[in-house]
């Protein structure tokens, strides 16, 4: 049946690559209204966490964000499916990174990186920085549970040479590239609920204390990788814009969670400046401290 389904959708997500831009956004925002209007894809959860991260603003204001977020979600989930067929001169026009030379600094010192990211914008299109950055692109993921969508998530996402990496594998991906002497940039993004059972730390995240992912911060301090931040902004319908920010050069340094607080703390900034860019769909916030 998963199979099916996949030999069933394929040619129709190849189609939606393939349109012009002009006909793809028409598209998204046809896909928009069946998602939000019609089913109310996880509408109740949204709004919910809206309330709990944006207190100051008042209803009317968080409904416009919550309609400009879900247009925004569809036009992100279906640039990805444009990845297929996308040239990387288009992509390079609708992609850019202002101060590559920091990541390429990195690489001429020898230092493999971790480069932490959010639920932002199009973090998705991160990986078409991999031919850039003088490292191997090592990007890791959670596996999805139909093995054949699974398959064509991987090889989308490793257009750009990136390698795909399952979370289990991350660590002894790490230590095999760390023996070889291999240059890598690990990409995480670390900013939604951990697991019950792998909750080790809890922090305020947009005024709510919630448990946090520390996995990142555990990386770098065993492997001893620089970690930076990719804040990426969206600069125009289907044309983003990221920049790196470091957060900590020598990680062994830094007491056991500061690097985890610095990077939310960015992540924060990126929510309160552009709220409706943010992947407002997950539950971010369902094991609050409080609750």
């Amino acid at each position: 049946m998963q199979f099916l389904v996949y030999i069933l959708a394929y040619p129709l997500l190849w189609l939606i690559s393939i349109l012009p831009f002009r006909l793809f956004y028409w598209f998204s925002d046809f896909v928009y209204f069946l998602v939000y209007h019609v089913i109310g894809y996880r509408r109740k959860v949204v709004r919910e966490n809206l309330a709990l991260a944006l207190p100051h603003l008042s209803d009317a204001e968080r409904k416009v964000i919550e309609k400009k977020f879900y247009s925004h979600m569809c036009d992100m989930f279906l640039e990805m499916i444009k990845t297929m067929s996308i040239s990387p001169e288009e992509m390079e026009r609708r992609f850019k990174v202002t101060n590559l030379d920091l990541v390429l600094d990195y690489a001429k010192k020898g230092k493999s990186v971790i480069l932490v990211a959010s639920h932002y914008a199009s973090y998705e299109w991160l990986m078409t920085i991999n031919p850039k950055i003088g490292f191997q692109g090592v990007a890791v993921y959670k596996k999805l549970a139909n093995p054949y969508f699974d398959k064509l998530v991987r090889k989308i996402r490793s257009k750009y040479k990136t390698e795909m990496i399952e979370t289990r594998k991350a660590i002894p991906t790490m230590a095999q590239n760390q023996r070889d002497g291999t240059l890598s940039m690990y990409g995480l993004a670390s900013d939604q609920s951990p697991k019950l059972d792998r909750i080790f730390h809890s922090m305020e995240f947009m005024g709510v204390e919630v448990p946090v992912h520390t996995g990142a911060e555990m990386l770098a301090k065993k492997y001893n990788l620089s970690v930076i931040f990719a804040n990426v902004k969206k600069t125009g319908r289907g044309y983003y814009e990221a920049t790196f920010i470091p957060i900590a050069d020598n990680p062994k340094d830094f007491p056991d969670f500061e690097i985890t607080e610095m990077y939310l703390k960015e992540v924060e900034k990126q929510i309160l400046a552009k709220p409706e860019y943010y992947l407002w769909t997950h539950k971010r916030w369902k094991h609050r401290v409080d609750s």
